[in-house]
């Protein structure tokens, strides 16, 4: 106890790595934060002079994009509308086949046995050591030799055409692609809360008479969507992020592949993508906010 009464409270500024600045430590860490901000304002003058002198600020290249009175301003926004629209479609089909396949592959691995794991945690981990574009190109390629047919043993032949779904091959391909990479790391992020959960939680559901699974669906699931809630709502925004990439296969035109028709046709690259970026940030945003409200809601319901 005399040892525990002895010690002196940290410092101020101390952390667990490091003790707290002296005073010519201060004074180096003030010089050099201003010389940094400084260079940086310097770097952000240059690069807006140089924007004006190159005429990027002038009405010719905003007045498609502000001025509801020019005569490209609602032909436009009507081609980002819809752009956003394709975007807003793909990320929606994403997400919820995400969530459906990342669930259930989250749950067989729990639920599985040492054997049958096996084949789960090396699906897993396939497709998440694949970067997203390569997964979407795979499914591009698998879809072109599906619908010419895959000869098999005897006169059979296995064809399936995506373009027989609704909205054509392309956002399919987007879709099954984004699904592939996204549902292993949400059946991860599903694995990870439930075994951050305490032992006793599943082991007092089977003292109850519950069964595994039983105890898996009622008690273990629904805290831990509460757990990693904050996880999952980052990774569905990586999901409305990344159906950009199809811009690289070409096709479907989503809402950055509409920007670029818009420039073609503008000529004012910079003053589109900042548009572009200034939405996917506010939809983000929203999305995130969202999650925060969810959490809270059934945080309260939990603690009352």
């Amino acid at each position: 106890m005399k040892a525990l009464t002895t010690l002196k409270p940290p410092e101020h500024g101390a952390t667990v790595l490091f003790d707290a600045p002296g005073p010519r430590a201060r004074r180096r860490t003030l010089m050099f934060s201003v010389i940094a901000a400084v260079a940086v304002l310097a770097v952000i003058g240059v690069a807006i002079l140089q924007l004006v002198r190159s005429g990027q600020f002038s009405y010719a290249k905003w007045g498609p994009l502000i001025d509801p009175t020019n005569e490209y301003f609602a032909h436009v926004w009507a081609r980002l509308g819809d752009g956003f629209l394709r975007t807003l479609i793909a990320a929606v089909l994403a997400i919820a086949l995400s969530l459906i396949i990342g669930v259930a592959i989250g749950v067989a691995r729990i639920s599985a046995g040492r054997i049958t794991r096996t084949p789960i945690v090396a699906f897993i981990e396939l497709f998440r050591g694949l970067p997203v574009i390569l997964a979407i190109y795979l499914v591009s390629r698998l879809a072109d030799e599906f619908r010419v047919g895959v000869p098999l043993p005897g006169d059979n032949v296995l064809r399936f055409d995506l373009s027989v779904l609704p909205g054509g091959d392309l956002l399919w391909v987007l879709v099954i692609g984004l699904t592939a990479y996204n549902s292993v790391i949400i059946a991860e992020i599903v694995r990870s809360g439930v075994v951050s959960l305490p032992k006793g939680q599943n082991e007092a559901a089977l003292a109850l008479g519950l069964t595994r699974w039983q105890s898996l669906r009622m008690i273990l699931l629904p805290q831990a969507f509460r757990v990693m809630l904050p996880a999952l709502i980052s990774q569905l925004v990586v999901v409305l992020k990344d159906t950009s990439l199809i811009a690289v296969l070409g096709g479907y035109i989503e809402l950055l592949k509409m920007s670029r028709l818009v420039i073609e046709n503008l000529a004012n690259p910079i003053q589109v993508y900042v548009v572009v970026a200034a939405i996917f940030i506010a939809v983000n945003y929203a999305l995130t906010k969202f999650a925060e409200y969810v959490e809270r809601t059934l945080a309260a319901r939990t603690s009352g």
